[in-house]
């Protein structure tokens, strides 16, 4: 009987679009069998600046028991999951600080053969989402990781309709996650899981 799957969730929310989207990750991966960390990277911006968007504010404090991503959950885990909105087409500066952090693993050779995938949110339509995606996945063809994308590899996905990884598009927050993007997830997780599972058995 082999162990199950290690995920790490990690991710960078701002007003709650990809934290929702990263529990809904979690909950579809519990139930596909995997052990499951839910965490979030440090926070970069000033908190005037923070204080200055109610929803920002209000994010910040009803995320505040979501323990905080350090470089030992990537070392722990089989396979990780990378949240953050788009930034101008790629991730945003948070996710990617703590990304930089994991030069002491890489060196180490201790990301080669992990499972990553990725999801993204933007405030509008092709805003850059798949960008998003492709510039997060440079880092881990770098790692010798092993992406692990939802594809078309179920009719749900010709619905939301990127096969890099599951995003969303909020609106400003005036569109809430919704069951295309919670199928996506649940996809994408269900995938990552499988792949991992595959993966650590023959290891």
């Amino acid at each position: 009987m082999t162990t199950p799957v290690k995920l790490a969730i990690i991710h960078y929310s701002s007003t709650g679009t990809i934290t929702e989207i990263a529990k809904e990750l979690h909950d579809a991966a519990v139930k596909a069998g995997a052990e499951v960390r839910l965490l979030k990277v440090a926070e970069l911006a000033p908190q005037a600046a923070i204080e200055s968007n109610p929803a920002w504010a209000a994010h910040q404090a009803a995320i505040a028991d979501i323990p905080e991503a350090a470089v030992a959950d990537v070392e722990w885990a089989d396979a990780v999951l990378f949240g953050t909105p788009t930034r101008f087409g790629n991730v945003s500066a948070q996710l990617k600080q703590f990304i930089d952090t994991l030069g002491g693993l890489w060196a180490e050779g201790k990301l080669v053969d992990k499972v990553y995938s990725g999801f993204a949110s933007s405030a509008t339509a092709h805003a850059g989402q798949e960008a998003t995606l492709l510039s997060l996945y440079t880092s881990i063809h770098h790692f010798g990781g092993i992406t692990v994308t939802p594809g078309f590899t179920d009719p749900q996905k010709f619905v939301d309709g990127n096969p890099y990884g599951t995003s969303h598009v909020d609106a400003q927050g005036n569109n809430p996650v919704d069951d295309v993007t919670r199928s996506a997830a649940r996809i994408q997780a269900e995938r990552v899981v499988r792949i991992a599972g595959i993966l650590k058995a023959g290891a």
